[in-house]
């Protein structure tokens, strides 16, 4: 067990330092070469030393605590990034804490289908799924991109088992009846996207306890065992939720929340929210995700955030160091 703890502090060498200079290179979206990226040759083993007991109060606050991950946009399609992501969660299980990750896959899925001859359509947001349309996502995001992160995590040392909703009756869903946000008294069909009715995480917890990484891809099973494809966020949100989380960290392609002069907005409340739908700075893909955020806000999960995941180890920047990036959404 100290091994495999010395390994992963290892990895942390200089990673405040690194990672914020790193942070600041995004800006704007300018990277700098691999090479000089990862070189510590400037920082001596005192302080590489130093930098590493600086994240020993935050190893003790959340150790065994629950932290769900939202992985998608950038941090899933550069290889760069999916190497830091892989390399960040078995960090952080290897000190102690217990990640889940909830998986997207919308880039892979709009590949999937227009080598099928299909092209994808939304609605708020979310995407339209007729019959044809849910088959390509259930190969794509429980073939492919699951196994994927499940092969990327499990190469960097940790243990990580792929899931989707019927794994273990994990979660329950039916179809999602969607009203139009101007005009309530309407409703749109969009196929066989599914809203959450139950979550069992049992099978979630027993793979925590035994040192495994759930990587669970977001598909639910209806009553009569019909496969419905649900938005990621919301399942983060809802698996947070449930498993009464620590930390929801939603990696996205932006900064955070951004208002109409594409300023960062560093705390929202579901008022304010409510505010920036209305005059249209927050829509399409934003949505589901803040009302997800919101919904686990209000439900005890302790912090909500919308993190940049083009940010190299966005994730150990936001729970091992008290430097706050994207936005942070309160309950009230």
């Amino acid at each position: 067990m100290m091994t495999g703890v010395a390994q992963a502090l290892r990895r942390l060498r200089a990673f405040p330092t690194i990672a914020a200079a790193r942070y600041r290179a995004v800006q704007p979206a300018v990277i700098m070469s691999d090479a000089a990226e990862h070189s510590l040759k400037h920082i001596t083993a005192r302080d590489q030393a130093e930098i590493l007991a600086q994240a020993l109060p935050y190893i003790r606050r959340f150790h065994g605590k629950t932290l769900v991950i939202k992985y998608g946009g950038n941090a899933m399609t550069d290889p760069a990034l999916q190497q830091d992501f892989a390399e960040d969660v078995v960090l952080l299980k290897l000190v102690g804490m217990n990640p889940i990750v909830v998986h997207g896959g919308g880039p892979q899925i709009d590949e999937a289908l227009a080598r099928v001859g299909k092209k994808g359509t939304f609605i708020q947001g979310m995407r339209v799924t007729d019959a044809e349309t849910m088959e390509v996502v259930e190969w794509v995001l429980a073939g492919e991109v699951q196994q994927d992160i499940v092969g990327l995590i499990n190469a960097c040392g940790g243990k990580a088992v792929g899931l989707t909703g019927r794994d273990g009756g994990l979660m329950r869903a039916r179809k999602l009846k969607m009203l139009d946000k101007d005009d309530p008294s309407k409703e749109h069909d969009i196929g066989q996207v599914g809203e959450i009715t139950a979550i069992d995480p049992s099978l979630l917890k027993a793979l925590q306890d035994d040192q495994f990484i759930p990587v669970v891809s977001p598909i639910g099973f209806g009553e009569h065992n019909e496969s419905y494809n649900i938005n990621a966020d919301l399942v983060a949100a809802k698996l947070a939720t449930v498993l009464q989380a620590e930390k929801l960290i939603m990696l996205t392609n932006i900064r955070g929340v951004l208002d109409q002069a594409g300023a960062l907005i560093t705390e929202l409340s579901p008022q304010r929210i409510d505010a920036l739908i209305a005059d249209g700075t927050i829509s399409g893909g934003m949505l589901p995700k803040l009302a997800g955020a919101i919904d686990a806000a209000r439900s005890g999960v302790k912090a909500v955030h919308v993190v940049d995941g083009r940010v190299p180890h966005a994730m150990l920047l936001e729970v091992l160091t008290d430097q706050a990036y994207g936005t942070m959404i309160r309950s009230h």
